[in-house]
């Protein structure tokens, strides 16, 4: 059984994380086939926005705790290769990928899961949906890019009660505090991301891309390297037909349409 399935339908790439007996949990296969396809879609033209799911009843349970025991076990002089390997990795294909990436989050989203969903673009939740981040209970610190992610969405006090006390927060909770975009009844988590992906596939894929990349620089950046990044979006996007066409049709009172370059 595959470890991630990968669905393409009108420019919308949807990879699921599928070990649903699993609740999803992590492992080399599913870490390496998730960059994969991240990789990929980040190079199809034919791609334009990418939907990250779960199969079954959790999005994502985080590390497959049974691997991580065996690496310990085995005293694997370096147990937390994966961080370097994968999960930092895998975060900078979802933030750096140059084409929307909406996480459709389903059930249980803990740990490097509930990370991966703060990485991407927009987050739709169903009402039973729980973000949780425990990593202090069993003696760890964040990763997979949660200390920079997380507070950016929800802000420094809220995401350090997040880390330190470990507690879940629940869908509506969530939506209160700005970590997830919208919440739908759970039976609607996928086909309401597919729907608004498929709305932005249909936009202009280059200026979202110069979007993202304007705004991770800047979380990061002095005014000047981010006016400086951009001037630099608008010089590019400003020579795109996309531009031209959603001027002509501003000009003709009608719907433009968008080819994504």
């Amino acid at each position: 059984m595959a470890a991630l399935l990968v669905d393409d339908r009108d420019g919308v790439r949807t990879l699921t994380l599928h070990r649903p007996e699993a609740f999803n949990s992590l492992t080399v296969e599913l870490k390496e086939s998730l960059l994969a396809a991240l990789t990929d879609a980040a190079a199809a033209p034919d791609v334009r926005a990418v939907v990250l799911t779960g199969a079954g009843k959790a999005f994502c349970a985080g590390q497959d705790l049974k691997e991580h025991v065996a690496a310990l076990r085995s005293n694997d002089p370096a147990p937390f290769r994966t961080v370097a390997e994968h999960y930092n990795p895998i975060v900078r294909a979802l933030t750096g990928m140059p084409k929307p990436v909406i996480a459709a989050v389903n059930g249980m989203a803990a740990g490097a899961g509930a990370s991966f969903a703060y990485a991407c673009d927009l987050r739709v939740a169903g009402e039973s949906t729980k973000f949780l981040m425990a990593f202090a209970t069993i003696g760890l610190t964040a990763d997979s890019g949660a200390s920079w992610t997380l507070p950016r969405l929800i802000g420094y006090g809220r995401a350090m009660e997040m880390m330190l006390l470990a507690k879940p927060v629940t869908a509506e909770r969530a939506l209160e505090l700005g970590m997830v975009t919208q919440v739908v009844p759970d039976a609607d988590v996928l086909p309401t991301a597919v729907d608004l992906a498929t709305r932005m596939a249909a936009g202009p894929t280059t200026g979202y891309g110069k979007i993202k990349e304007a705004l991770l620089t800047g979380a990061g950046a002095d005014l000047e390297a981010a006016l400086a990044c951009e001037g630099a979006g608008q010089t590019v996007l400003g020579a795109t037909a996309d531009h031209r066409e959603a001027v002509d049709a501003f000009v003709e009172k009608r719907t433009p349409s968008f080819l994504g370059h």
